[in-house]
């Protein structure tokens, strides 16, 4: 009797708190409506997402930076972007921080490093995403609001960062991140290493590439640029990187390219 009683507590709190935290049907229609990295979800996917979305926005602080006013168009495209990698993960994938950062356009950076010899190098760069290990992630709302094919919405950069910090749950962002149980890491590390090699000699040699070059910079950039492709051109990087791609879709748990087409009804 006791254990039925808390059941139906925490069956009621959950309905109070989901309650709360969901987004409105405009806002989630404008927001998702301009992502098209959204478009091959279903309606039973949508529904679910929307829900995500809303506790991610209830759990973490979006916090405008450089004069930027976060709104709630804004937050809504942060999340719903931020938490499709996670749909059937969970946002405990996200846990050990807090806070998105948004600047209204890049931002500048100073980095200081040693290199073998032990001299210190400093650099000041410009940049529209960072991602921080037990910290916060920063975006830039320019690169993300710039007017794409149709007026969308360009959420690469949020799936990038994103990436990243799931990359960062086995610690640096070195392209490994934990694997599910019945993953095999050595077939992950061959898929990646082989893609990778092949990617690295073509810009090397000044081929074009099939994505961004700036993959090649290291396996971690190398992980979180095929995300992107993975949510936003998933038949493309099945075609191009077929074994990246049954890797990827064994870690989200998601197989975008194997959706027939677009949907194009209304999120819900």
């Amino acid at each position: 009797m006791f254990a039925h009683l808390r059941q139906r507590r925490r069956r009621a709190r959950r309905a109070r708190l989901l309650k709360q935290t969901r987004i409105r049907y405009g806002a989630w229609h404008a927001a998702c409506r301009r992502l098209p990295a959204l478009a091959w979800l279903d309606r039973r996917r949508r529904v679910r997402l929307r829900v995500l979305a809303g506790l991610f926005l209830a759990e973490k602080t979006i916090a405008g930076a450089g004069g930027l006013t976060v709104d709630e168009h804004m937050g809504t495209v942060i999340a719903a972007q931020a938490c499709l990698p996670v749909l059937e993960l969970g946002l405990e994938a996200y846990r050990g921080w807090r806070t998105v950062i948004v600047y209204p356009d890049t931002f500048l950076v100073d980095r200081h490093e040693v290199d073998e010899a032990g001299v210190l190098h400093e650099s000041r760069q410009e940049l529209a995403g960072e991602s921080w290990e037990q910290g916060p992630v920063i975006l830039s709302w320019g690169d993300i609001a710039w007017a794409g094919p149709g007026g969308d919405l360009d959420g690469a950069i949020i799936l990038h960062e994103f990436a990243h910090k799931l990359d960062m749950l086995s610690g640096g962002p070195n392209g490994m991140p934990p694997l599910h149980r019945g993953m095999d890491p050595a077939a992950w590390t061959e898929a990646f290493s082989t893609a990778y090699a092949a990617l690295c000699g073509a810009v090397d040699a000044g081929e074009e590439t099939a994505i961004d070059p700036y993959a090649a910079e290291s396996p971690g950039e190398f992980f979180a640029v095929l995300s992107e492709e993975f949510f936003e051109a998933p038949a493309q990087l099945r075609a191009g990187f077929p074994d990246v791609y049954r890797q990827l879709a064994g870690f989200y748990r998601q197989d975008p390219a194997a959706a027939a087409a677009p949907v194009t009804a209304k999120p819900d």
